[in-house]
This record gives C-alpha cells, structure tokens and sequence, in this order.
C-alpha cells in the first residue's frame, strides 16, 4: 500500500468525515472521483445500522438535582435522556438541516412572521395517549412569558400567541419575522409532553421517542428499553435496550470504556487522548463543531464591572497554549466572543491576543490592582478546566492580577457555581444558529445570562438580525454583533472546541455525525447501533 493509499483509508476511517469531505481529500491524493464514490459507498453500506442488542454508556455533566423537566436542562446527560424518550417538533438531522420530527412540515408567511406546522398523524405518548395540538401548545408554553424559569425562555421571547387550527396544525405569531424559526424548535429543552388536567406535564416519564424511560436516577442511572409503538422505529432506536450511568471523573470514564464496563464516553481526556487511540477495540470520534469554551465574570458587581479589569484578564490569556496543553489540539483559538468557526457569520479577522503589557496597562487604569479575585472551576465544566486554571493562573499573575483558584465539587457545579459565583469556568455546547446561544445567554434580561452582559445595541442588532432575511446582511450583522461582544462583554473565550467521543468497536455509527450539539446533536442513542 502507498503513502497516499494509507492516507485515503485513514480519511475513511474517520467516523467525523463527511462525504465532501472524503471526496475533496481522496481526489486530491490522487483517486478517480468514481473510485473514490465506490469507496465511500462500500462505507455506507458496511455502516448500515444492525438491530438488537443491549447499549451501555457512561456520560458526564450530570448531577443530583437532575430533573426530567426540560427547563431545567443544562448539560449532556439530562439532553441525552430527553432526545432517547421525548422528541421535538423539529430536529437537527444528521447532515445539519432542519429535519421534520412530530411537525411532519411547515410553512411560513412572506414576512416569516408567522409559521403553521404540521403535525404528523398517528403518534402516541407511551401510555398511549395521542399526540394533540394541545399538547404541543402547552409544552411551547412552558418556555416562554413572564412566569417561564426555562432556559430557553429568551430563545422564545418573539413568540406572540401559539394557537390551533384544526386538529392537526399549530400556528406559531411571532413579533417580527424570523427566518430560522424551525432551527429554534431543535433547542433541546422544548421537547413535547403530554397534557393533564390542561397543563404540560413537565415531569412525565411518557414521551413520543424510540425508547420508554424505565428507570431514572438522578445523576446516577437511567435506563430505557424500545419503544414498540414509535414513530420512527423503522428508521431509528436500533438497540433493545440502554443503561446510561454517570461518571463525572474523566479517568474513571475513560477506564469503564477500556475494560468494557460501558461501550459508549463522551469527553475522553484529551491529556491521554493519543493512548486511547492506540488501544485496541477503541475508536476515537471528533466532529467540528462551535463549542465553546468560556469564563463567565458577572458584570453587575466590582471588579468585574469594570471595563478595564476585564480587559486586563483577556488580554492576559495565552489563548494558544489553551489549546495546545489543555485540548490538545481539538480545537481553535477563540476570540471573547461565542460565535464559532462553524457559523457562516463567523469573522476570522477578529483576533484576541496575549499582550502582558498593555494588560497591565489595563489593570492599572481600572484602579483594581490591588483587588483579589477567585476563580472557581471544576472539571465537570470542561475536561481539562484544572489544568486550564493552572495556565491562566500563570498568565493572569504575571500581568499582576491577584487572583485566587478555587476547585469545587463536580456535583452541583451547575447549580451552585456556574450563574451564582462571581468568575467560573463553563462550556457553551454547540447551537445550530447565531439566534439560539445569543437569545439565551448574551441578551440582557436572558435567564441563563451568565455574565449579566446588557448592551443596548447588541440586544437591538440581535432582534434585527431575526427578521432580516437576506443573509449576506444578517451575517454582517451578526459580526458586528462578535466584534462588540468581544470587546465590551464578560467572557474569556480562549478557544472553540471539537465534539470529542470515544466507543468501543462493538459500537456502529453512521458516516454523518448531527451538530447542534455533542454525541450526534444529543441524539446518539436512537441513532448509533451494536455493530
């Protein structure tokens, strides 16, 4: 076998490669285009999805508070166990569309102020009950108005009135035009339940999904078995059964996958990364994606207020050996604002760079030289985040900043650190559009605002970019949105992450991986098979 032969089965081997890509890379090592099309058919088939079997997964970010209401989730484990039970009108299919779910299609008026969705015949909750245009009305609902606690309350903060006509359609009003409002009803925490007593029942363990939720354990286990009556059985939901456990320790993670305690991790160590590859049995998957790793400080109180402070901490960040030591190069350099490579609208000219001098330019100017600070983390946050706080300790010290680290407990990082404490380490996972991640956390007023970030301007230019439907006009909009961000708000964001995996060889996965977030946009247990 040559070189170039060796490298264009390396390239297949990829589970993250994509058709194009595989094409563009074979071709250009010097494969006939039909030779290279046979090659990547012959994958396909060999990935053809095989039934049966009995899956066990090991995941972290979970907690003890875990609760199967959906405003409520945050992290990977709890959307995980929604996307196997429960379904969305919509999904991120897995080439990255907008793909129909319980909306079977939708249209929309000229203006896109106002979307009418059909909902697929025939679907039933586990317990039986039918699929209604109530239901899916109230469980809108719960997401959105003045009473609402969902995270995603400001992802739906343009929705006028949701209402039936006939049996079968839900028409959605919205404030002003917006051209991606199907990608919106993909956001993990609208899901829909059914109703009782005329309200959504946010806790029920019946869902549409390919699998029925038997057990479930917070922050420890849960299991399901298939469901025999879903929708989507002949497409999807490939194994009998699940047990997906928790395990917030990245060692103990990474050791259950190599002794065959669980045949499914998400966020291997990057640290040991290049060992596991090299472990028989084991294969690594990596996806592109606009993961973003950030350092929320809360802009309502000293310093963190302060312009200049602020100014000091990024400019400080060695953002390179970000990604170098703590990712290992599964990732980018990131630039203080949560806008990824990904996105169309994404600007590259935007740079953020370490310069220690004009930091302590900065420091001095804010007049909080001699003010201490804590940084709190955990490795929940993000693996790695130990070893990042030991580097931006490093950097922020010698700018002459007085900070202080501080690990905390993984179990209830979210609830207890992450949106309360002052400056923290977090991860913003991965949304299929500009308006979902902005709407939900860089808005003034969004509830999962960790920065208490409030520029006037970004707040109207963000609305704007909703109704604008031209999107070489939305896109510049939305950089101009990055560059003040970047500037003016409360984040560190030294990098953009891959979607990191590791299965063992017993796992099947198909040729394209779904974005919109990590493990196949959350939906790995429906879609990934025992091969």
């Amino acid at each position: 076998m040559t070189d170039n032969q060796r490298l264009i089965e390396n390239i297949l081997a990829d589970k993250s490669t994509s058709r194009r890509d595989f094409m563009v890379g074979a071709t250009a090592l010097g494969m006939a285009a039909t030779s290279a099309s046979a090659l990547w058919s012959s994958r396909a088939y060999a990935a053809k999805p095989k039934k049966g079997g009995h899956m066990k997964v090991g995941l972290n970010d979970s907690n003890t508070i875990d609760s199967l209401d959906s405003a409520t989730y945050n992290a990977t484990y709890m959307i995980a166990v929604s996307r196997a039970f429960r379904d969305s009108l919509v999904e991120v299919g897995q080439d990255n569309t907008a793909t129909p779910a319980l909306a079977e299609s939708w249209e929309a008026s000229d203006d896109a102020t106002e979307w009418r969705f059909k909902l697929r015949s025939g679907v039933e909750f586990s317990n039986g009950k039918s699929l209604t245009t109530e239901d899916v009305i109230n469980s809108i609902n719960t997401h959105r108005g003045e009473d609402s606690k969902s995270g995603a309350k400001g992802v739906f903060e343009a929705i006028e009135d949701v209402s039936a006509d006939g049996k079968d359609t839900v028409v959605v009003k919205l404030a002003s035009g917006n051209a991606n409002f199907p990608f919106l009803l993909t956001d993990y925490h609208l899901t829909i339940v059914p109703t009782v007593d005329g309200k959504a029942d946010v806790l029920s363990k019946h869902g549409t999904g390919t699998y029925l939720l038997k057990d479930f354990e917070p922050g420890i286990r849960t299991s399901f078995e298939k469901n025999p009556n879903a929708w989507q059985g002949d497409e999807f939901g490939h194994v009998d059964s699940v047990e997906m456990v928790a395990i917030l320790d990245d060692t103990a993670r990474v050791n259950a996958l190599v002794t065959g305690e669980v045949d499914v991790i998400n966020r291997p160590a990057l640290k040991t990364i290049n060992r596991l590859k090299r472990k028989s049995g084991i294969n690594i998957i990596d996806v592109e994606s606009n993961l973003a790793f950030t350092h929320p400080m809360r802009m309502e109180g000293a310093p963190y207020d302060n312009y200049d402070f602020r100014m000091a901490l990024k400019l400080a960040t060695n953002r390179e050996a970000f990604v170098e030591k703590v990712l290992y190069g599964y990732g980018k350099v990131g630039n203080d604002q949560p806008l990824g490579p990904q996105f169309a609208s994404y600007d590259p000219e935007l740079k953020v760079e370490q310069d220690l001098d004009r930091a302590k330019f900065h420091l001095k100017k804010s007049g909080h030289a001699d003010t201490a600070i804590k940084y709190r983390f955990a490795d929940t946050a993000y693996g790695g985040a130990g070893d990042a706080a030991e580097l931006f300790l490093e950097d922020w010290q010698a700018a002459g900043i007085n900070v202080e680290l501080s690990r905390e407990p993984k179990d209830g990082y979210w609830s207890n650190v992450w949106n309360v404490q002052p400056f923290c380490a977090c991860y913003w996972g991965p949304r299929p559009v500009e308006d979902m991640i902005l709407s939900i956390c860089y808005i003034g007023g969004a509830p999962w605002n960790d920065t208490n970030v409030d520029i006037a301007s970004v707040n109207a230019l963000v609305k704007e970019c909703r109704a604008e439907l031209d999107d070489a006009k939305r896109n510049e909009m939305y950089q101009t949105v990055q560059h003040i961000l970047s500037d003016r708000g409360g984040t560190i964001i030294p990098a953009f992450g891959k979607d990191v995996a590791a299965v063992s060889d017993k796992i099947g996965v198909g040729p394209d991986l779904g974005g919109g977030w990590e493990m196949d946009g959350g939906h790995f247990i429906k879609r990934w098979w025992m091969a």
